[in-house]
């Protein structure tokens, strides 16, 4: 006899809890030598053998039935070594039991539901429960990839419960690892499994031949007796008596219930249609919610109530539903006439333009919304540019502004430049201004920047409407293809070419509407009425120019952020150019009449070298009409150089150069006014100046030839100085002709000194020279009848005092000028008194001395400014003298002369050579 086997011990299930028909795996010891020693698996006091699948001795898988205990042991029973043990327990949880008709929310296991048949049916196993391991043996999973496997047997599956099985699969991907005598075993399993089937059918047959007996003979009673009947209604028959009991039956039942069921059926009536209604509400509730929320302004809700309802019962065949449904349709029909006009309101907002668009879309409006939109803000900025000039031109706007007593506003113009500073990409074209400004402001100015205002405020939204249409995100935000869409680009690619006609439309009206302001002259004459109407307005400086200028360039910079085609912004560089031409003219014109007006402002206070300060300020305003070129001269992207135009260079040359002949008829001017002409009330003297003369006192009048030794001493400043410094201040600031501009500026400078000079000199040196003769032959004097000289007579005296007081004179207002005028006075008393001895016929001894002794003296005294002219008529007028031989003549000679000279000295002390030399600018 073998030894006996130990019972089987249960020492593991997993899960240890779930609810019935939970698939567990139990293990633990001596559980079987095969699945037929296997008799008994009980869990929780619920037999489970059906479910169960033998895997080895020390394994067992099967599902968990519907026990009574929610707690117990699993205890496994064996042929080998009968009832087992277990140390371990199972927890059966009894979740919510879901009829088959109660709606639920997930998917319920029809598992759940199975039928269980008693242990008398134990043989039976179900297919529906569908074994995980239909060949008893431990599985050994392959790693061969499934599309491997899919390629391998095309159309094949390894599911055993598919249509499609295949074995081969199955067994490679579930046992690819199993030796040959496992796979014996398997097959083993298998043909047990199927005869164990085979006697579960029979067993259930068997089980219930006694009713199958019954159920034939009552069905064999019920057939002989109707053919004994016979076929034929006969009155009396078994079918004829049961066919009129069973109307009788009816007849009652009508007459008991009729009432009842007549108003079961009018209940069901009224319960069907309230289904309806409740069924359907959002239909029947939709025309009154869609005004509700178009008049909250929700026309999100709306849209998708319309599209939920038109996908729902568009196509709807029942009456009712028709007919609310139209109502619907025309309730949107009036929202897309609501949100059109909307779209085409002005002004509008671009946020509120794409929704309206993007609302009009998902109703599949009519037409192209997006285009309308498009259209109408072209003709509303147009108008609006328009609607600009009308305001301006009509009067409605405040007034060119307060002008100064002399109807100039300039100074106000010079004043408004500190306040421009630089447009940034996306600010405001303005910076803050006093409240006085408008005032102040002439209308041009205000209309341009306005105008300005309305371009930059309005192209930029109307640009990005357009590139929205043409990438098609008015109808998708996050770019997701789309039929609408496509449509979108479609239609945007067809009308590129309109919506260029559009922006060359604004940008024309724009630089006509500018140029009607500004430079009517480059309209045609057919457009300065619509363009023009400014005739009556002030007339700009250079100062405000720059300020449109700086306005336009914004604009211009403004535009090409928005990267619009360069093409279509050239007519505003082109009027960019004209006006920075234009500002050049006006700037170097005005600048010609502040120079006619300097005039007005010499004061007549020189400095130490004889200046005023009239070329000071000569040089000042050039310098600052140079100065306020700088920003429209300034080249920026895109523009070329106003200067190297060959046209403009001839102009600015010329006006420049008359600038020059401006100032210098100025001075011309002021050489020739006469003392009644000269106001002094304007002139104002810093007497505690060192550079100021110190003997010009407070109400100081400038004498005529006073005035003429100022200006002269002026000419040579500006030839020295003023001009070869405008000269480097206009190369530095990219003028040309800077030639031709010194070059004319110093010739007819020089030709002024010359004309002054000269009218000096005849106002100075002929009194003196004229006063020589008669001094001479005052008391009847006579060279050939005359005393021993005993000194220089008196009428040579007043003849050096007068030209003393002429260096004093010079002296006062240059001392550069003396050497210059002295000997030109003294040439002249030379010559005349060379012309004054050679008339003389003869001499006596005493004449010719007292002669000699006087044109020595003259000659000695004036020694420093002799030049070759007046030297020569001083020797033509001694070789007219008769020679002196007598030692004692000669001996009188150099007494009297050193007499003269030592009574004379303090005077002539002034005809010395200066130590100090001027101080130089």
């Amino acid at each position: 006899m073998s030894r006996a086997r130990q019972p089987p011990l249960v020492t593991g299930i997993s899960p240890k809890e779930g609810a019935a028909w939970t698939k567990v795996t139990i293990r633990g010891e001596n559980l079987g030598t095969g699945p037929a020693d296997l008799i008994g698996l009980s869990i929780c006091g619920h037999n489970c053998l059906l479910t169960a699948e033998w895997m080895s001795a020390s394994k067992i898988v099967c599902r968990v039935g519907p026990a009574k205990d929610d707690k117990g042991e699993i205890i496994v029973t064996t042929k080998s070594g009968g009832l087992g043990t277990s140390t371990v327990s199972f927890k059966l949880l009894r979740p919510e039991r879901i009829g088959i008709l109660d709606q639920t929310a997930v998917w319920v296991d029809e598992m759940n539901y199975y039928d269980m048949r008693t242990d008398r049916n134990k043989g039976i196993s179900p297919l529906s429960l569908r074994p995980s391991n239909p060949l008893g043996i431990e599985l050994d999973k392959g790693k061969i990839p499934q599309k491997d496997m899919e390629l391998t047997f095309p159309g094949m599956s390894g599911d055993f419960t598919s249509e499609n099985f295949s074995a081969t699969w199955y067994l490679i991907e579930n046992h690819s690892g199993s030796s040959f005598e496992q796979l014996k075993i398997a097959a083993s399993n298998l043909k047990k499994q199927a005869t164990k089937k085979n006697e579960g059918s029979l067993a259930y047959v068997k089980g219930g031949l006694s009713t199958f007996f019954e159920a034939q003979d009552a069905l064999a009673a019920i057939h002989q007796k109707l053919e004994s009947d016979g076929t034929e209604r006969v009155e009396g028959s078994m079918t004829q008596r049961l066919e009129n009991i069973l109307n009788r039956a009816s007849d009652t039942a009508d007459t008991l219930f009729q009432e009842v069921l007549g108003r079961k059926d009018k209940a069901d009536s009224t319960r069907n249609a309230l289904n309806v209604l409740q069924r359907f509400k959002f239909l029947f509730n939709l025309p009154l919610n869609i005004e509700r929320n178009i008049h909250k302004g929700d026309y999100d809700v709306v849209i998708n109530d319309y599209e939920k309802a038109k996908s729902l019962f568009g196509n709807t065949e029942v009456p009712v539903f028709k007919k609310v449904y139209a109502e619907v349709e025309t309730r949107i029909d009036a929202l897309r006439s609501l949100l059109l006009e909307k779209l085409l309101q002005t002004p509008s907002t671009l946020h509120d333009q794409k929704r309206y668009i993007r609302y009009l879309s998902d109703l599949h409006a009519p037409g192209d919304p997006a285009w309308l939109c498009i259209h109408a803000q072209h003709k509303w900025i147009l108008q609006l540019m328009q609607n600009c000039r009308e305001e301006f031109i009509s009067g409605q706007r405040v007034g060119a502004g307060a002008l100064d007593p002399e109807g100039d506003t300039r100074p106000s113009a010079l004043g408004r430049l500190s306040h421009t500073a630089s447009l940034k990409r996306g600010g405001s074209l303005r910076t803050p201004r006093p409240s006085t400004w408008r005032f102040e402001t002439p209308q041009q100015v205000q209309f341009v920047e306005k105008l300005s205002d309305v371009v930059i405020g309005q192209l930029p939204n109307f640009w990005k409407l357009w590139i929205s249409y043409v990438n098609g995100s008015l109808f998708s935000e996050t770019g997701e293809k789309s039929g609408q869409v496509e449509k979108s680009k479609k239609n945007a690619r067809q009308r590129q070419n309109d919506f260029k006609k559009m922006i060359e439309e604004m940008t024309h009206r724009l630089v006509k509407l500018v140029r009607g302001a500004l430079l009517p002259a480059t309209l045609p004459q057919a457009e300065q009425s619509l363009y023009g109407g400014w005739e009556n307005k002030t007339e700009l400086t250079g100062a405000w120019l720059t300020q449109i200028i700086h306005t336009v360039r914004a604009c211009h910079e403004a535009l090409s952020a928005l990267e619009i085609p360069n093409d279509l912004l050239q007519v505003i560089q082109d009027l960019l150019l004209d006006l920075r031409v234009h500002c050049l003219m006006v700037t170097l014109l005005h600048t010609t009449e502040d120079v006619k007006r300097l005039a007005e402002k010499e004061d007549w206070v020189v400095d130490n070298e004889g200046i005023t300060s009239l070329p000071s300020q000569f040089e000042q305003c050039m310098i600052q009409m140079l100065q306020s070129l700088k920003e429209p001269m300034e080249i920026k992207a895109g523009e070329i150089n106003v200067l190297q135009l060959e046209q403009v260079q001839d102009q600015a040359t010329e006006l420049s150069v008359g600038i020059m002949k401006v100032f210098i008829n100025c001075l011309e001017q002021l050489s020739t006014k006469t003392d009644a002409d000269i106001d002094t009330s304007h002139i104002s003297v810093d007497l505690s100046s060192p550079d100021r003369f110190p003997g010009i006192q407070e109400g100081f009048s400038p004498t005529s030839e006073q005035r003429l030794l100022i200006i002269l001493s002026n000419c040579h400043y500006l030839e020295k100085h003023t001009f070869l410094n405008l000269a480097d201040h206009f190369e530095k600031h990219g003028f040309t002709g800077i030639e031709k501009i010194t070059r004319v500026s110093v010739d007819a400078v020089r030709q002024l000194d010359r004309n002054l000079f000269e009218a000096y000199i005849e106002r100075r040196a002929d009194p003196i020279a004229g006063s020589l003769e008669p001094g001479i032959y005052a008391g009847y004097f006579d060279w050939r009848d005359c005393q021993t000289p005993t000194g220089v007579r008196n009428y040579l005296k007043e003849a050096l005092v007068n030209i003393i007081t002429v260096h004093a004179e010079v002296f006062t207002v240059s001392k550069d000028l003396v050497p210059r005028v002295l000997s030109k006075i003294i040439e002249s008393v030379a010559d005349e008194m060379c012309r004054l001895m050679q008339c003389v016929s003869s001499f006596s001894k005493n004449g010719a001395l007292q002669a000699r002794l006087e044109v020595c003296s003259l000659r000695d005294a004036i020694a420093t400014y002799l030049n070759a002219e007046s030297n020569a008529s001083f020797k033509m007028a001694l070789d007219a003298l008769p020679q002196l031989h007598s030692g004692a003549d000669k001996k009188l000679l150099e007494e009297l002369l050193n007499k003269f000279k030592s009574s004379m000295q303090l005077q002539l002390t002034c005809f010395q050579p200066p130590c100090i030399q001027p101080v130089k600018r």
